[in-house]
């Protein structure tokens, strides 16, 4: 990860791409902000020095980057994936930063999308005299701040769909039973990214089968709200390890409109539960309701962990933005053995893939598959 001393890049791209590399450290650590990374070099494409967001709240990636930098910033060239910042918040502008370090020329990934900034960081540079390009590697910039774009200008959370199925493209057999379709190895990559949310949804189904905590263990960088959908909450009782855990974790139960005031829920409200009543009389209506809660506690990544009924419900409202499914060598066969994804579906086939930006990798034999959903085409 180290760049070597006097390392010379062969061109602006590759700046920017270190810049990209370097940003995404800061993933899971500065939600609600965007990861940014930084990073400057003299004329000839030498290192001087980088710097990313690393912290909600702390320092921006520019100011890092300034900062390491010491004197050697004036004349110097900055490559910086978003636009700077020109506004005061937690920090200064960072706009301010960057003409005061007296650099020649900057670099931007891509524009801020949030109202507050949108092209006023880069004007200001520019009225300074800098020589500004914007757009460099801007698919990848946009990329890697896809969530936080999404809830600036949709007011929604980035929406993750997990699940895992056997070769045949089952998550239980035909009596229900589930453990084990992963393995270890894949269980625990599904830790690491519970540690990285800032919400996980569930189903009234997968607490009445599995009786989930829904916690990341070990503790990941942000500590996720648990949230249950359950048309009238019935599913959370006395029992569940999610109400003996509430001293690690939050918990919403999201439930139709008209089941909203019953005694189970007044019960579990007094215990610290939360209750959300999500309005709409379909169940995808509702799962973009409860979207548009979370959106509203600036929720930026949310995991859906749940059976095929919710996940069907989130797919036919277009509503998942990414997919994380393990496929594990096994086959469970049988015509009422439980799908992954139900809900009413799609018609027909679709002509091109589902998924772009799509990575394959192997936990010990299972194969994990990732990639955000294609809405080119819609």
């Amino acid at each position: 990860m180290t760049l070597s001393e006097g390392h010379v890049f062969a061109d602006d791209a590759s700046v920017m791409r270190r810049a990209l590399l370097v940003a995404s450290q800061g993933v899971g650590y500065v939600e609600p902000n965007p990861a940014v990374g930084a990073v400057i070099v003299d004329q000839h494409r030498r290192f001087v020095a980088e710097g990313f967001h690393q912290r909600f709240g702390q320092n921006h990636a520019e100011v890092n980057a300034i900062a390491a930098a010491g004197n050697s910033t004036r004349g110097a060239h900055l490559y910086v994936t978003l636009e700077p910042c020109s506004h005061h918040g937690k920090t200064p502008p960072c706009a301010d930063a960057v003409i005061a370090a007296g650099f020649s020329k900057v670099f931007i990934g891509c524009q801020d999308p949030a109202e507050h900034v949108a092209g006023n960081g880069i004007a200001r540079l520019r009225a300074a005299g800098i020589d500004v390009v914007v757009g460099l590697c801007e698919s990848e910039s946009e990329q890697l701040i896809a969530p936080f774009r999404k809830l600036m200008l949709q007011r929604l959370p980035w929406v993750h769909a997990k699940w895992a199925m056997t070769l045949d493209g089952r998550i239980a057999s035909r009596t229900g039973h589930s453990k084990w379709i992963s393995n270890e190895e894949s269980r625990a990559y599904v830790h690491e990214l519970r540690g990285r949310m800032d919400a996980i949804v569930t189903g009234a189904g997968t607490v009445r089968a599995d009786n989930p905590m829904l916690t990341a263990r070990p503790e990941g960088t942000r500590h996720a709200l648990r949230v249950v959908v359950d048309s009238d909450g019935s599913s959370v009782t006395d029992g569940c390890q999610l109400l003996r855990t509430l001293d690690q974790a939050a918990l919403l139960i999201s439930v139709a409109e008209e089941h909203a005031g019953n005694l189970n829920l007044m019960k579990l409200s007094k215990l610290g539960v939360e209750i959300h009543a999500a309005q709409g009389g379909s169940r995808s209506e509702r799962a973009a309701d409860l979207l548009a809660e979370l959106g509203r506690r600036k929720c930026t990544n949310v995991l859906v962990e749940a059976g095929g009924g919710l996940l069907g419900s989130f797919f036919d409202a277009n509503l998942v933005d990414e997919v994380h499914v393990f496929v594990a060598p096994k086959i469970v066969g049988g015509l009422n053995a439980m799908s992954p994804v139900g809900g009413e579906g799609l018609e027909q086939i679709p002509a091109l893939a589902t998924l772009q930006n799509v990575s394959v990798r192997s936990f010990s034999g299972d194969t994990l598959i990732q990639g955000r959903v294609d809405r080119s085409g819609a």
